[in-house]
């Protein structure tokens, strides 16, 4: 037999004695009210802001609603928030507590020119997307897409984002290189076949500094991964150095990254270096006795042993002079597990255990944040045509990533979200369910009262409110 019920309600059939009966009609809710801390954070350290002055916007402006900031910041707040898709825009644009955000004076939307736009207060997913689409060359004759990206200029920004986050220069900072596949599943421009992820990717190179993202480079897959290093190296080195004379630099990678080109520029330049290198049967030959030794050390304990050996090395033809390797003779369950590193540091600075078990493995942490920023803040939807918006895809989920580690280092130390992962993060801080009523003064957010971080949520704003230089503006 059909339920007759009105269609305005939904009801649902639960355990309990009560009727359990829905309805959509509980006025403007959220489910993202935790971005108030992302705008709070914006606020302190005018991240999409800085951002935003590498654009350079050629349209009418008696004719503009959307700004290109305001454009940037409802891209990247969705992206923070979970919404990894410009097709979510078209949704998005009704929420209120996202137009606050974004700074839209009326949340409503009601102020808008055409009437069919009234109650959507932001953008929908064909003005979001100029920003990827506007050609290279466009300018104010052009007819529809005029939002153009200085992209040479923009690569200097994580570089300076990540020097205004110290108060003082460190000692010595660690860079990490590392290259990851990006599939792609359909006919970008730059897609290729790659032999080792057996798929059609991009190859981006990124460069960290522990979790401070410095470059997120878009490349197609048919290159070396270490390809365009050197470049990056001395754009993000010159930069940093230019604030920071005495700074001791290290860049750190995998044997991917263990190239003349990159080992000679780092000599030259007052860089140091630790960098995994491709066993071969030399190097094999080199450790053979610490290899016996660690073989033996197993067969009395049963345990994983290793032994490790400090020597010179140069190859037969690809290097130009002889450098420091540690060697680890590794012996496990399955039998041997060689390992190599070669390093600028001397052996009187550092010694070989330390600096392959402290030092270099630590370059694993780097994957992870790779990882976070795919996984959490959808870095691989690079699913345009061109590799400029595509590059401008993986630019935003980057900012976003910035922002987000912004929050974790000024608002979440001391937290038990200290270490947390932006997924984490995004669950339980920043989607809150709230009630959002817009008066003449006053856009009143009541947050969910049986929100169980209500603790963490205060805690956070009050570490990011005794940072702010004006309390007032706060």
């Amino acid at each position: 037999m059909k339920t007759h019920c009105n269609q305005k309600t939904l009801p649902f059939q639960t355990k309990i004695s009560r009727k359990v009966v829905a309805k959509f009609d509980g006025g403007n809710i959220t489910s993202d009210a935790g971005g108030l801390l992302l705008q709070q954070v914006e606020r302190l350290t005018g991240i999409i802001e800085k951002f935003s002055h590498y654009f350079t916007d050629h349209r009418d402006p008696r004719l503009i609603e959307h700004s290109v900031e305001e454009l940037l910041a409802q891209r990247v707040y969705a992206l923070a928030l979970g919404y990894e898709d410009l097709n979510d825009h078209d949704d998005l644009r009704y929420d209120p507590l996202l137009a606050v955000l974004v700074g839209k004076q009326e949340p409503t939307g009601s102020n808008r020119i055409r009437k069919r736009d009234q109650g959507k207060a932001l953008a929908g997913k064909s003005t979001l997307n100029r920003l990827e689409l506007t050609p290279v060359g466009a300018n104010k004759q052009s007819r529809y897409k005029k939002i153009t990206l200085d992209t040479r200029a923009a690569d200097s920004f994580f570089t300076d984002i990540f020097l205004q986050s110290y108060d003082q220069p460190p000692s010595c900072i660690v860079l990490d290189l590392d290259a990851t596949d990006d599939p792609v599943h359909g006919q970008q421009l730059g897609r290729f076949f790659h032999g080792y992820y057996k798929n059609y990717c991009y190859l981006p190179l990124y460069i960290f500094c522990d979790e401070h993202l410095l470059c997120a480079q878009l490349r197609p897959s048919n290159i070396d991964a270490s390809t365009g290093s050197v470049k990056q190296l001395a754009r993000i080195i010159g930069r940093i150095r230019s604030q920071w004379p005495e700074v001791q630099i290290i860049i750190r990678g995998d044997s991917g990254f263990c190239r003349e080109n990159i080992m000679s520029w780092c000599e030259d330049n007052g860089v140091d270096y630790i960098l995994g290198l491709a066993q071969n049967e030399r190097l094999k030959r080199e450790i053979a006795a610490q290899m016996n030794q660690a073989r033996q050390l197993y067969r009395q304990t049963l345990q994983a042993a290793r032994v490790f050996k400090d020597f010179e090395y140069q190859t037969l033809t690809s290097w130009s002079r002889p450098r420091r390797v540690i060697g680890k003779a590794e012996y496990l369950a399955k039998g041997e597990n060689p390992r190599f590193v070669v390093t600028s540091l001397s052996a009187e600075t550092i010694d070989a255990r330390t600096l392959y078990e402290d030092k270099y493995c630590a370059r694993g942490d780097m994957e992870n944040r790779i990882k976070e920023q795919q996984l959490y803040l959808f870095a691989d939807r690079t699913s345009a045509a061109t590799m400029r918006a595509n590059q401008l895809r993986l630019w935003f989920s980057s900012v976003a990533y910035t922002l987000l580690m912004a929050l974790k280092r000024l608002g979440l130390q001391g937290s038990e979200l200290a270490q947390a992962q932006c997924s984490t993060i995004r669950l339980k801080l920043l989607k809150i369910g709230a009630q959002i009523r817009v008066t003449v003064r006053k856009v009143w957010v009541s947050l969910a009262e049986s929100c169980p971080y209500q603790h963490l949520f205060k805690q956070v704003y009050e570490n990011l409110a005794r940072l702010c230089p004006t309390p007032m503006r706060c």
